[in-house]
């Protein structure tokens, strides 16, 4: 018995003096295996870091040539956009120049226009004043009568007509002034009212002009009225209301289909259209 235990003491010993020495020896043997795994690991980084350094070697200089470029091409298209501009800028101030001058021309058109329009006018209302001279010329003799009787009515009307043709406005809107107020039943009243109306006309009183003319529309079966209906466009269109000129010769197009006039109100309209 006691052998027994004095062996089982020697086996307790021996235990107590090996168990660090085994976990010694298998802890050094787990942390060689672990420097084992991290060196390998390290070996493999190492291995990829070399690459990574090779590649930057041989990608590098791509690298810079191609950013190089890119900077070259961003300067040349800097450059064109710039040229481009420039060139933008010089066609935007030629068009405004253009606009301008046409602006003139349009202006200037318009003051031709209406000049020769003046001077057509003279030109027609000269022959029509003549023409009815001649036919008065050539009724009957015209006798020294009273004042508003017929033959010193159409005396008066051919005194005032050749005042007109002398432009000799003034007495000339005496005489038909007289004529209108006189006698407004006399088969010449209502060319009277109208000549009045053309006195002013050529005065270059638009505005007394238009009174007078509209007055020639009273006259029940004038054959003055496409004549003051034309000379109505006329003088807004002299006073730059382009407005009522284009009403006034839309009437003659509406009303005048027959008359003489109405080529000449769809050319003016033709004309006032494009202002």
């Amino acid at each position: 018995m006691r052998k027994r235990a004095t062996y089982l003491l020697f086996y307790l010993i021996t235990i107590i003096i090996l168990t660090p020495a085994l976990i010694v020896g298998q802890g050094q043997k787990n942390y060689d295996k672990e420097l084992r795994r991290l060196n390998a690991k390290i070996d493999r980084v190492r291995v990829l870091v070399d690459s990574l350094e090779f590649n930057d070697q041989l990608l590098l200089p791509e690298l810079m040539a191609a950013f190089k470029q890119a900077v070259k091409s961003k300067t040349q298209q800097d450059s064109i956009t710039i040229v481009i501009m420039k060139r933008i800028n010089t066609l935007s101030n030629k068009i405004a120049m253009l606009e301008n001058q046409s602006r003139f021309m349009d202006s200037t058109a318009l003051e031709i226009y209406n000049k020769l329009v003046m001077v057509e006018n003279k030109i027609v209302t000269l022959t029509n004043s003549y023409n009815e001279m001649s036919k008065l010329k050539s009724g009957k003799p015209i006798s020294s009568e009273p004042k508003f009787n017929a033959a010193k009515y159409r005396q008066t009307y051919m005194e005032s007509l050749g005042y007109f043709q002398n432009q000799e406005y003034d007495d000339a809107i005496t005489g038909f002034s007289e004529l209108v107020s006189s006698d407004a039943t006399n088969d010449l009243a209502d060319n009277s009212q109208y000549w009045l109306a053309e006195c002013y006309y050529s005065q270059k009183n638009f505005k007394q002009a238009i009174g007078e003319f509209e007055k020639v529309f009273n006259f029940a079966g004038t054959d003055k009225d496409d004549d003051a209906q034309l000379k109505l466009g006329l003088a807004y269109q002299s006073m730059g209301n382009i407005g009522k000129a284009r009403d006034e010769f839309q009437r003659i197009i509406d009303y005048f289909p027959g008359s003489e006039y109405y080529p000449k109100a769809k050319e003016a309209l033709k004309k006032l259209s494009i202002y």
